[in-house]
């Protein structure tokens, strides 16, 4: 099943339960705009190289389109698609007024150098400049991108357009960023473990969490939970993992991680494989790296009692069948999430205001917003009897088709 498959059997899943019909279930799982560009560069070698650029803008009923930016050799269109839907189903579920995109460059940026980075995002920007905009398409950092590469679009798209910080999100402080937009995705992930496991009769204190992922997301994440009294027993990257049943220092995997640019080798901890974390003896797993990766094949060995999704995507159709029938509660992506997009919503909110938020009510807002969207979704839940992700789907369509509706089709 491909990327956009899977995304879009989640979709009809809870399409279907509310009985939308055909005509309207194809009108609001089509992509608006799908734009594939080539990005020709001179690499510092002289060499001229072409890579594969893509903007897919999947919905735009509830306002401008929003979603990262992705620097990676897999990228691909349908990949693109997928995460463009997504973004549409979890701007709703947060109820910020934006639709759903993504896109990014098919690349490997640990072969670039810093110069060559910049040209191809500039390179990029050039291309698609007239399809983005502060009222039209508003990227953010995600895999391998982050506040530079948002820096230098920013700047490009302002040579084409003038003065235009509102272009993308996830910017340097100095460049009209947010504070408290860099751990927005691992804090409202904190918020919503927390209420979760309030209503599951647990306290965060206490409980024993594996990440798998220790980028932005994962190590925002584990630092949080360890500032709440969470153990931490495994996580892991993209070279390998590490875990201890005692609980991992965090603050001196940080400091490991500072050094060495990964957590395989840490002292504090044992060395074990990515499958092996998705696996640990734990009560909350918290997949946090690429998509995809709790399967048919891993599912049936996965002992925690609650996912909590931080990654896009990360779990297949058929694990989660899986998950349902083995009694393991899945809080969804399009929930769980949602922080970093609702905190570059406020970021936007600022930049077109001219203002700047102290870090204290980015995160308060952040936390009412959670928060009540956790509700809604529970509360739908319990109401149609149904698990926490088509709850949630059922709400963001709800949300989404109302207002195609309303506007005119």
């Amino acid at each position: 099943m491909s990327a956009v498959e899977g995304t879009n059997y989640f979709f009809r899943k809870a399409a279907r339960i509310m009985d939308v019909g055909t005509p309207i279930e194809t009108l609001l799982a089509t992509p608006l705009r799908e734009v594939k560009v080539q990005v020709s560069i001179e690499m510092d070698s002289g060499e001229i190289r072409t890579f594969l650029g893509y903007r897919i803008q999947h919905d735009n009923s509830r306002g401008p389109m929003k979603g990262g930016l992705r620097y990676h050799p897999m990228l691909d269109q349908d990949e693109c698609s997928s995460l463009a839907s997504l973004m549409t189903w979890k701007t709703a579920v947060v109820n910020v007024p934006y639709g759903g995109a993504k896109g990014g460059i098919a690349c490997d940026p640990s072969q670039l150098s810093l110069k060559e980075l910049e040209r191809l995002t500039r390179k990029y920007v050039d291309q698609v400049q007239d399809v983005i905009g502060p009222t039209r398409d508003i990227p953010a950092p995600d895999v391998n991108t982050n506040p530079q590469v948002m820096a230098w679009i920013m700047d490009q798209y302002s040579r084409y357009h003038g003065h235009s910080p509102a272009v993308v999100t996830g910017k340097p402080l100095e460049l009209y960023g947010s504070k408290g937009r860099e751990a927005a995705t691992g804090r409202g992930l904190l918020y919503v473990c927390r209420e979760i496991l309030r209503d599951l009769g647990l306290p965060v204190k206490g409980t024993r969490f594996a990440l798998q992922g220790f980028g932005n997301v994962g190590s925002h994440t584990a630092q949080l939970l360890w500032e709440d009294g969470g153990i931490v027993v495994a996580v892991a990257d993209v070279l390998g993992g590490v875990r201890n049943p005692q609980g991992l220092d965090i603050p001196s995997l940080f400091e490991h991680v500072k050094r060495t640019g990964t957590v395989t080798g840490f002292a504090g901890g044992s060395p074990c494989s990515n499958d092996d974390v998705l696996t640990a003896d734990c009560e909350v797993l918290i997949p946090a790296a690429l998509g995809h990766v709790l399967t048919r094949e891993n599912a049936p060995a996965v002992r925690a009692r609650l996912i909590i999704e931080g990654a896009n995507g990360p779990t297949q159709p058929e694990a989660d069948e899986i998950f349902e029938k083995r009694g393991i509660f899945v809080v969804p992506d399009v929930l769980a999430s949602a922080g970093g997009v609702t905190v570059s919503y406020f970021e936007w909110v600022q930049n077109l205001q001219h203002l700047s938020w102290e870090e204290e009510r980015v995160n308060a807002e952040l936390e009412k917003t959670m928060k009540e969207a956790y509700e809604r979704v529970a509360q739908v839940a319990r109401s149609r009897k149904v698990s926490m992700r088509t709850a949630a789907y059922i709400l963001a369509i709800g949300r989404v088709g109302k207002a195609t509706v309303l506007r005119g089709i």
